[in-house]
């Protein structure tokens, strides 16, 4: 009876990773720099907080760093007919908080900030 019990505890354990949403799963920061930069090596890059609620979608960045971040929002929608979306930059300066938002018509597939710095 015992090895029944671990599979079984074995597959739930599958299937609530399965089954988890893909908005709890974290993604990867994407930063864009340009080459040969001197100031590559200084700290950079707004810390940046994304809530899907529903359809909306809204990203809190703070910007601890001295340097000026340019940060935008990029929305994957999940069917194939409702429009992906990419905001404009945003500066975050130093010290500072911006609010983005975006939106799909129905479920969001994904939600990320990305950072470039200022040129």
């Amino acid at each position: 009876m015992r090895p029944l019990h671990r599979l079984a505890s074995a597959i739930l354990a599958v299937a609530c990773v399965l089954i988890l949403p893909y908005e709890a799963v974290s993604h990867a920061r994407v930063t864009v720099t340009k080459a040969g930069d001197a100031a590559s090596d200084e700290p950079f890059g707004s810390a940046c907080r994304v809530r899907v609620d529903g359809s909306d979608v809204t990203a809190y960045c703070h910007n601890p760093y001295p340097g000026p971040d340019h940060v935008r929002l990029h929305v994957e929608c999940e069917h194939w007919w409702d429009l992906d979306s990419d905001t404009s930059p945003v500066v975050a300066a130093p010290a500072q908080t911006v609010r983005l938002d975006g939106r799909c018509w129905k479920e969001v597939r994904a939600a990320w900030v990305s950072h470039v710095r200022e040129s």
